[in-house]
């Protein structure tokens, strides 16, 4: 766990990659409130802890997972709610009980999923995202954390559609074609210049090139520029501006 030596310097950290991420969201409100998760729960935007969404903050699974390591946590069950599933229609319902210590009773929290609650990108692995939600809800109230989590939030009724910060299989590097594809889609629909897209991905991701950059960091980047683009596009072409200049030119 960190000293409390590090928190300024993690406060300072995240209150730079706030600014650089969310300009024109990051209200005073958002603020306190990123001070006070970062003091108490220790999380990371750099490492995609927290993700700030329509002016909400919301952590993500890899930050409540990083918190359950700092915290020493005992155990993870997970088992299916048979009776509320329904595996031809892609319906699943997870129960899964957080142990923080070895003497705990155990938190309870039940994730479910189907076709009509989960982003397109993961259609098809509907139980692995109810084991995710569950987890997370779980995890949440094991450690009192009363933002909700990413994962948990279902489709969006924007025609952009939120992209989920965890692949569905939890691993492998890089953006795959999915999540390239939706990131050329919204280039195109929102008419946006992509050599600055670029730009600002590599930024966001704090990488030298976007190909450094790991799977989830896409994402986090794929699903911010959505919904960036969705509820105020002017800011986002102002914010993508600002990458124009030769100063900040990326080496691709």
């Amino acid at each position: 766990m960190k000293t409390p030596l590090d928190v300024p310097k993690l406060i300072r950290a995240n209150l730079r990659q706030a600014r650089l991420h969310w300009p024109c969201f990051l209200t005073p409100r958002a603020i306190q409130m990123l001070k006070g998760y970062t003091e108490e729960f220790h999380f990371s935007i750099s490492v995609g802890d927290l993700v700030l969404l329509d002016r909400s903050w919301y952590v993500t699974h890899t930050g409540l997972l990083g918190l359950a390591r700092r915290k020493k946590c005992s155990g993870i069950q997970v088992e299916a709610v048979n009776p509320l599933c329904d595996s031809a229609a892609s319906r699943f319902v997870l129960k899964a009980t957080v142990y923080p210590s070895t003497n705990s009773s155990g938190f309870a929290g039940y994730g479910d999923a189907d076709p009509s609650n989960v982003s397109p990108l993961v259609r098809g692995a509907e139980m692995r995202v109810a084991e995710t939600r569950a987890v997370n809800r779980a995890l949440r109230k094991a450690y009192g954390i009363g933002i909700c989590s990413v994962e948990e939030i279902g489709t969006s009724p924007n025609p952009v559609e939120r992209v989920p910060t965890q692949n569905a299989n939890g691993n492998g590097n890089g953006a795959g074609p999915k999540v390239r594809d939706r990131l050329c889609q919204i280039i195109r629909q929102h008419k946006l210049d992509p050599e600055l897209v670029k730009a600002y991905a590599v930024d966001f991701c704090g990488t030298k090139t976007l190909r450094d950059a790991t799977r989830e960091q896409v994402e986090n980047f794929v699903q911010q520029l959505a919904d960036w683009a969705t509820k105020d596009r002017n800011a986002l072409l102002c914010q993508l501006d600002s990458y124009s200049h030769p100063k900040q030119e990326v080496v691709a």
